[in-house]
């Protein structure tokens, strides 16, 4: 009978250190993927570091679509290693500015090599799933999926404000038929 406290003990301390591990797991693949989009490659010549994520946003049209809806998987990672809302809410908010400012075609994708959001978004999820314990609900996952259908659609609405402004001055100085 003494024999299955002490076990109960033993299996809590060992479940306590498998989520610690698999937050650690978590936390090493948001960092590898930030770098990825952030911080991969060195322009020639320089230190100034670059990832994906600017290069991929050169591409017209689709191209901060797709990085930033890469860069929103940290989003997920952060809802399984239990990080808290608010914190969510504020890599979210990291991912609103880049994906805003980077519609600006050149400068947006001059901004994304300064920001770093997804860089910034990892060292927050590493800073906060270390102090919690990972209780994810449904809720949670309803917020991060809300968050991203928004960005989704505030980018189709910048796209199409920016679509509209260029036709406006094309039409207005006699480009289009």
């Amino acid at each position: 009978m003494t024999d299955r406290p002490h076990s109960t003990h033993q299996d809590s301390s060992q479940q306590h250190s498998q989520a610690n591990d698999h937050k650690k797991n978590i936390s090493q693949l948001a960092q590898v993927l930030a770098h990825f989009l952030d911080a991969s490659l060195t322009i020639p010549g320089t230190t100034i570091k670059i990832g994906l994520d600017p290069i991929i946003g050169l591409i017209p049209g689709i191209g901060d679509l797709i990085s930033n809806g890469i860069g929103s998987s940290l989003l997920f990672l952060a809802t399984k290693a239990g990080v808290p809302r608010i914190v969510i809410l504020r890599m979210s908010f990291n991912i609103v500015i880049n994906m805003v400012v980077g519609a600006i075609p050149v400068i947006g994708d001059l901004f994304s090599i300064w920001f770093k959001s997804n860089l910034q978004n990892a060292q927050l999820l590493h800073r906060h799933s270390q102090t919690t314990t990972p209780v994810t609900t449904v809720i949670d996952w309803m917020y991060v999926s809300i968050i991203i259908i928004a960005m989704i659609l505030l980018l189709g609405v910048t796209f199409s404000f920016v679509y509209w402004v260029g036709s406006s001055l094309l039409a207005l100085l006699g480009l289009t038929k």
